[in-house]
């Protein structure tokens, strides 16, 4: 899995050896980072990894115990004031003055800037004439979401930090906020970008940090993350009664794979959830006649058979598990 991870001439962020402790123990643990400037930077973790408290280093919300954290060549602790006209932050709960009105909000934040974005032309990219008039209080949290993304950019910023951009909101108002990450990308802005939502991570990102137990486990584009030995990446998907045995569909694979077929393992059969089952290998057209063939020998039906790329979902789960936390 590619884990090298050596600034560019065009890193806005560049965290070496990160360490944040609570109560003695090590939230983050010697964690390297990088984010580029005119790129996407996706941090991915389960809860509890580190990522977060990550970010709020770079952000200058948290002072590091250890290592180096610079932004725009600047510490986000001791140069706050000469960072924080280049730099935006969306927080997941915004942060917003909940008894203001929504285009008041923004409209004061914009004022603190020198030259921020045309409220008009950014309110309409992000639907915000609908509850401009509304109290925050009142907002639906995918409203929150969209006045919060506009406050983090309306100072066109250098930097932007977004945390969970598009929770809560739906599907026209998500491929808004993505086309605004992307249009931010191409003016230069460096993106850092948290997300529980891996198809959103896949769709922007330019690389990848997986975050896990306070260290970076992972880093790349996401198609070397997604095929790393250039093999090939496809998946096959089945629906049937909880509980089959995965390593007796393994079994059966190997048993009736000729020695010289491009089909030949290894291979992983998994049941991320019961009743959903995902065979990841060398899948081919024999893959697909063996595992029918084993379903009608232990009379189980399929619901649904589909055979697809694999996806940064399926290589978030390989990295850091399956298990809840």
């Amino acid at each position: 899995m590619p884990t090298s991870i050596a600034p560019s001439g065009r890193a806005a962020v560049h965290v070496q050896g990160l360490v944040k402790r609570y109560d003695g123990r090590d939230v983050v643990a010697g964690l390297d980072l990088v984010a580029d400037a005119g790129a996407v930077t996706a941090v991915l973790g389960p809860n509890g990894a580190g990522k977060t408290t990550t970010v709020e280093c770079c952000e200058g919300l948290r002072s590091p115990d250890a290592g180096t954290v610079r932004v725009l060549g600047l510490d986000p602790v001791a140069d706050a004031r000469d960072l924080r006209p280049r730099v935006g932050v969306m927080l997941q709960d915004g942060g917003l003055p909940t008894g203001a009105r929504a285009g008041e909000v923004l409209r004061h934040v914009a004022s603190m800037y020198a030259a921020p974005r045309d409220l008009g032309e950014l309110g309409e990219r992000l639907g915000l004439g609908s509850f401009a008039r509304t109290t925050v209080r009142r907002l639906s949290g995918g409203q929150r979401q969209r006045l919060s993304l506009a406050t983090a950019v309306v100072g066109r910023p250098e930097v932007v930090f977004l945390d969970e951009p598009s929770a809560g909101m739906d599907p026209q108002s998500r491929h808004a906020v993505w086309d605004l990450v992307r249009e931010l990308r191409d003016e230069g802005t460096a993106v850092v970008l948290t997300t529980h939502l891996m198809d959103e991570a896949e769709d922007l990102a330019d690389r990848v940090h997986v975050v896990d137990h306070g260290r970076v486990i992972a880093s790349g584009s996401v198609p070397e993350l997604l095929n790393p030995d250039a093999q090939d990446d496809r998946t096959l998907r089945f629906d049937a009664a909880a509980g089959l045995d995965p390593a007796a569909v393994v079994a059966a694979l190997d048993a009736t794979a000729p020695d010289a077929t491009a089909e030949r393992g290894p291979w992983t059969v998994t049941e991320p959830q019961p009743g959903s089952y995902v065979v990841a290998g060398p899948v081919g057209p024999r893959t697909l006649a063996v595992l029918t063939a084993w379903l009608a020998d232990h009379d189980v039906l399929a619901s649904r058979l589909t055979v697809g790329r694999r996806t940064l979902e399926d290589v978030f789960l390989d990295l850091t598990g399956r298990h809840l936390r």
